[in-house]
C-alpha cells in the first residue's frame, strides 16, 4: 500500500518541516510515501478559495486512491483504532491511501463527497502546517501497533 499526502500550501516554518522530515523518513520504513503540496489560493473571498484549492488538490489524486480527509467534522478514533483502519486497507489491497489536509476554510461539499473517509485528529481547531506533523506521527504509530513494536503505550 502506497500513501499519499496532499495539503494546500508549503511549509512555512521550520521546526514543522523538521516534524515532517522525522516522520516521514520513520513512515517511509513501514511504506511508500509520497508528499504533494497543492498551490495555496490568496485574495479571494472564502467560497472561492476553498474552490479553487480543491480543484487542485483533485488534480494531484491518484486515479483509484482511497481518500481520507483530515476534517473538523469527520470520524475521531483512537490511535489502536487508527492502526486497524490501516491495516484493512492494507489487507484489503488498497494501493493509494491518500490524505488530504485542506486549507484555512476546508474542503468544498464536492470534494468531500469524492471522499471514502473523514477522520478528525481532535475537536480541538490546530493550525493546518501542525496537523502535516500530527498525521505523520499517527501513520507511524499505527505502523508501529500493526507490527507490535513498543513505540505506542496503552
Amino acid at each position: 500500500m502506497r500513501l499519499k499526502l496532499l495539503w494546500v500550501g508549503k511549509t512555512q516554518e521550520s521546526w514543522v518541516r523538521t516534524g515532517i522530515d522525522e516522520y516521514a523518513g520513520r513512515v517511509r520504513r513501514y511504506a511508500p510515501l509520497e508528499i504533494l503540496e497543492a498551490r495555496e489560493e490568496k485574495g479571494a473571498q472564502a467560497a472561492a478559495m476553498r474552490e479553487r484549492e480543491c480543484e487542485r488538490l483533485t488534480k494531484l489524486l491518484p486515479k483509484g486512491g482511497r481518500l481520507v480527509l483530515l476534517d473538523e467534522r469527520g470520524e475521531q478514533m483512537s490511535s489502536p483504532e487508527f492502526a486497524s483502519f490501516l491495516s484493512k486497507n492494507r489487507d484489503q489491497g488498497t494501493q493509494d491511501l491518500v490524505f488530504a489536509i485542506g486549507g484555512a476554510y476546508g474542503f468544498t461539499e464536492g470534494f468531500r463527497k469524492e471522499a471514502f473517509k473523514s477522520i478528525s485528529l481532535s475537536r480541538m481547531t490546530f493550525t493546518h502546517q501542525m496537523v502535516r506533523v500530527f498525521l505523520l506521527e499517527q501513520i507511524y504509530r499505527g505502523f508501529t501497533i500493526m507490527n507490535g513494536e513498543p513505540y505506542h503505550h496503552e
